[in-house]
Formats: C-alpha cells, sequence, structure tokens
C-alpha cells in the first residue's frame, strides 16, 4: 500500500525517498502534523473569539462573567488540546 502525504492541501503519494524517511522517522511528520493541527486549532478558535468581539466593544455594556469566561476559555484551548480531532470547546453563553 502506497502511503500518502499532504503537500501544498492535497493529498498525494510519497516519493520512494519520502516513504523511507516515514518509515525510519515518523517523528518528522508527526512534528509537521502537529504544527498543522495546531494552526487549524488556533485558527478556529479566533474564529470564534471574533465572533464575540463586540462583546467587549466600548459602546456595548459590560460583559458578563459567563462571556468573560467563554472567552477565557477560548484563549487557554491552545494550553490544552494539540488538535482539532480532540478539543472540547467552551459552550458560548
Amino acid at each position: 500500500m502506497t502511503k500518502m502525504h499532504i503537500k501544498n492541501g492535497q493529498f498525494v503519494e510519497m516519493t520512494p525517498e519520502e516513504e523511507a524517511a516515514f518509515d525510519a522517522d515518523t517523528s518528522v511528520f508527526e512534528a509537521n502534523d502537529t504544527v498543522r493541527w495546531m494552526q487549524e486549532l488556533r485558527n478556529e478558535r479566533n474564529r470564534l473569539l471574533a465572533e464575540t468581539d463586540y462583546w467587549d466593544a466600548s459602546d456595548t455594556p459590560d460583559m458578563t462573567q459567563e462571556q468573560i469566561d467563554y472567552r477565557q476559555a477560548l484563549r487557554d484551548i491552545t494550553n490544552t488540546y494539540s488538535s482539532l480531532d480532540d478539543v472540547i470547546w467552551p459552550v458560548k453563553p
């Protein structure tokens, strides 16, 4: 079975050299996956934070404690999780 990897956002077959490197040291590929997963996690976190930025605008009432806690939980998410597959997102109040 031919091994696949992501290149320029698409799955492609590994070259024989890439397969040999993968078989010899999968940590190189695992490190790249971790970087990609963390970026995806940050992107989703940032999107969710942006949805609530208006809560903290100067022309709106003060945020509730639940809103403050929600935004803090989103900011802390990258300290707890390293993959979108495992993350448990806080519930928006």
